[in-house]
Protein backbone atom coordinates (compact mmCIF):
# COMPACT_ATOMS: atom_id res chain seq x y z
CA UNK A 1 0.00 0.00 0.00
CA UNK A 2 0.97 3.48 -0.80
CA UNK A 3 0.54 7.38 -1.18
CA UNK A 4 -1.15 7.73 -4.29
CA UNK A 5 -0.48 11.18 -5.37
CA UNK A 6 0.60 14.48 -3.75
CA UNK A 7 3.60 15.57 -2.13
CA UNK A 8 4.03 12.38 -0.37
CA UNK A 9 3.35 10.30 -3.11
CA UNK A 10 4.76 6.92 -3.96
CA UNK A 11 5.55 6.37 -0.27
CA UNK A 12 4.83 2.98 1.17
CA UNK A 13 2.31 2.58 4.10
CA UNK A 14 2.42 -0.58 6.53
CA UNK A 15 -0.43 -2.22 7.63
CA UNK A 16 -1.28 -4.78 10.62
CA UNK A 17 -1.06 -8.67 9.55
CA UNK A 18 -4.53 -10.28 9.94
CA UNK A 19 -8.10 -9.23 8.86
CA UNK A 20 -8.95 -6.51 11.48
CA UNK A 21 -8.78 -3.57 8.57
CA UNK A 22 -9.56 -3.48 4.94
CA UNK A 23 -7.45 -0.26 4.08
CA UNK A 24 -8.92 1.89 0.95
CA UNK A 25 -7.62 0.80 -2.24
CA UNK A 26 -5.14 2.63 -4.19
CA UNK A 27 -7.45 2.87 -6.98
CA UNK A 28 -10.68 3.81 -4.77
CA UNK A 29 -8.21 6.66 -3.23
CA UNK A 30 -6.98 8.00 -6.27
CA UNK A 31 -10.86 8.08 -7.77
CA UNK A 32 -11.93 9.78 -4.32
CA UNK A 33 -9.18 12.25 -4.27
CA UNK A 34 -9.71 13.44 -7.88
CA UNK A 35 -12.91 14.10 -7.63
CA UNK A 36 -11.97 16.08 -4.43
CA UNK A 37 -9.49 18.10 -6.35
CA UNK A 38 -12.13 18.73 -8.48
CA UNK A 39 -14.74 19.85 -6.41
CA UNK A 40 -11.80 22.15 -4.70
CA UNK A 41 -12.57 21.22 -1.12
CA UNK A 42 -9.48 19.99 -0.09
CA UNK A 43 -7.14 22.58 0.13
CA UNK A 44 -6.25 24.22 4.01
CA UNK A 45 -8.89 21.81 4.52
CA UNK A 46 -9.48 20.42 8.48
CA UNK A 47 -10.37 16.47 7.77
CA UNK A 48 -11.47 13.66 10.15
CA UNK A 49 -10.39 9.78 8.85
CA UNK A 50 -12.82 7.89 10.97
CA UNK A 51 -12.10 4.20 11.53
CA UNK A 52 -8.96 5.34 10.34
CA UNK A 53 -7.27 1.67 9.98
CA UNK A 54 -3.66 2.56 8.88
CA UNK A 55 -4.75 6.04 7.94
CA UNK A 56 -4.26 6.02 3.97
CA UNK A 57 -7.13 7.84 3.67
CA UNK A 58 -6.10 10.77 5.97
CA UNK A 59 -2.47 11.03 4.77
CA UNK A 60 -3.36 11.43 1.17
CA UNK A 61 -5.57 14.08 2.18
CA UNK A 62 -2.64 15.68 3.96
CA UNK A 63 -0.77 14.71 1.21
CA UNK A 64 -2.88 16.35 -1.85
CA UNK A 65 -3.23 19.89 0.20
CA UNK A 66 -5.33 18.79 3.65
CA UNK A 67 -4.18 21.34 6.30
CA UNK A 68 -4.60 18.97 9.18
CA UNK A 69 -6.19 15.51 10.13
CA UNK A 70 -7.45 14.03 12.82
CA UNK A 71 -7.34 9.89 12.61
CA UNK A 72 -9.66 8.02 14.68
CA UNK A 73 -9.17 4.16 15.17
CA UNK A 74 -9.54 2.17 18.37
CA UNK A 75 -7.94 -1.44 17.22
CA UNK A 76 -4.41 -1.84 18.84
CA UNK A 77 -2.46 -3.32 15.34
CA UNK A 78 -4.25 -0.44 13.28
CA UNK A 79 -3.17 1.99 16.03
CA UNK A 80 0.34 0.77 15.61
CA UNK A 81 0.39 0.59 12.02
CA UNK A 82 -0.89 4.44 11.79
CA UNK A 83 1.30 5.47 14.42
CA UNK A 84 3.81 4.12 12.67
CA UNK A 85 3.13 5.73 9.13
CA UNK A 86 2.15 9.19 10.85
CA UNK A 87 5.72 8.94 12.30
CA UNK A 88 7.93 7.48 9.34
CA UNK A 89 5.88 10.36 7.11
CA UNK A 90 6.91 13.02 10.02
CA UNK A 91 3.22 14.09 9.68
CA UNK A 92 3.05 14.93 13.74
CA UNK A 93 2.56 18.54 13.43
CA UNK A 94 0.15 18.47 10.90
CA UNK A 95 -2.50 15.13 12.52
CA UNK A 96 -3.63 13.97 15.87
CA UNK A 97 -4.36 10.52 16.31
CA UNK A 98 -7.09 9.31 18.79
CA UNK A 99 -7.58 6.01 20.13
CA UNK A 100 -11.25 5.86 20.63
CA UNK A 101 -14.48 4.67 18.79
CA UNK A 102 -15.30 6.71 16.04
CA UNK A 103 -19.43 7.00 16.95
CA UNK A 104 -18.21 8.77 20.19
CA UNK A 105 -15.25 10.66 18.64
CA UNK A 106 -17.35 12.17 15.77
CA UNK A 107 -19.27 14.45 18.30
CA UNK A 108 -16.18 15.99 19.58
CA UNK A 109 -14.38 16.86 16.18
CA UNK A 110 -14.65 20.46 14.44
CA UNK A 111 -13.33 19.76 10.75
CA UNK A 112 -14.71 20.84 7.30
CA UNK A 113 -14.84 17.03 5.81
CA UNK A 114 -15.20 13.48 7.75
CA UNK A 115 -13.76 10.65 5.87
CA UNK A 116 -15.59 7.60 7.66
CA UNK A 117 -14.66 3.97 6.36
CA UNK A 118 -16.87 1.76 8.68
CA UNK A 119 -16.74 -2.03 8.65
CA UNK A 120 -18.88 -3.15 6.01
CA UNK A 121 -21.44 -4.67 7.73
CA UNK A 122 -21.87 -1.54 9.68
CA UNK A 123 -25.43 -0.29 10.23
CA UNK A 124 -25.32 2.81 12.70
CA UNK A 125 -24.86 5.50 9.59
CA UNK A 126 -28.28 7.19 11.11
CA UNK A 127 -26.67 7.39 14.30
CA UNK A 128 -23.08 8.32 12.42
CA UNK A 129 -24.24 11.32 10.62
CA UNK A 130 -26.27 12.79 13.21
CA UNK A 131 -23.10 12.83 15.40
CA UNK A 132 -21.11 13.81 12.54
CA UNK A 133 -20.52 18.21 12.94
CA UNK A 134 -18.86 18.47 9.84
CA UNK A 135 -21.44 19.51 6.61
CA UNK A 136 -19.08 17.25 4.53
CA UNK A 137 -18.75 13.10 4.26
CA UNK A 138 -17.03 10.72 2.22
CA UNK A 139 -18.21 7.12 2.92
CA UNK A 140 -17.39 4.23 2.15
CA UNK A 141 -19.66 1.29 2.65
CA UNK A 142 -20.21 -2.47 1.47
CA UNK A 143 -24.10 -1.23 -0.40
CA UNK A 144 -25.22 2.12 -1.39
CA UNK A 145 -26.55 4.49 1.42
CA UNK A 146 -28.97 6.32 -0.26
CA UNK A 147 -30.35 9.78 0.94
CA UNK A 148 -30.10 10.20 4.68
CA UNK A 149 -31.85 12.67 6.81
CA UNK A 150 -30.21 15.89 6.86
CA UNK A 151 -27.54 15.21 4.38
CA UNK A 152 -27.92 15.12 0.31
CA UNK A 153 -25.90 12.57 -1.69
CA UNK A 154 -23.92 14.45 -4.40
CA UNK A 155 -21.99 11.52 -5.72
CA UNK A 156 -22.20 7.74 -5.41
CA UNK A 157 -20.09 5.22 -7.40
CA UNK A 158 -19.64 1.87 -6.63
CA UNK A 159 -15.72 0.24 -7.15
CA UNK A 160 -16.31 -3.73 -6.45
CA UNK A 161 -17.57 -4.03 -3.47
CA UNK A 162 -17.16 -0.64 -2.31
CA UNK A 163 -19.24 1.88 -2.35
CA UNK A 164 -18.22 5.80 -1.96
CA UNK A 165 -20.84 8.38 -1.44
CA UNK A 166 -20.15 12.01 -0.86
CA UNK A 167 -22.69 13.66 1.25
CA UNK A 168 -23.49 17.01 2.19
CA UNK A 169 -25.26 18.19 4.95
CA UNK A 170 -28.70 19.33 3.78
CA UNK A 171 -30.20 23.22 4.51
CA UNK A 172 -32.64 23.25 6.66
Amino acid sequence: MRVVAGELGGRKLVSPDGTSTRPTTDRVREAVFNALGSAGVLEGALVADLYAGTGAVGIEAISRGAAHCTFVERDRQALQALEENVDTLDLGDRSRVMRSDAMQAAVTLDVDIVFADPPYDFDGWDQLLANIRADFVVAESGRSLGERDGWTVTRSKRYGRAWVSFLVRSAN
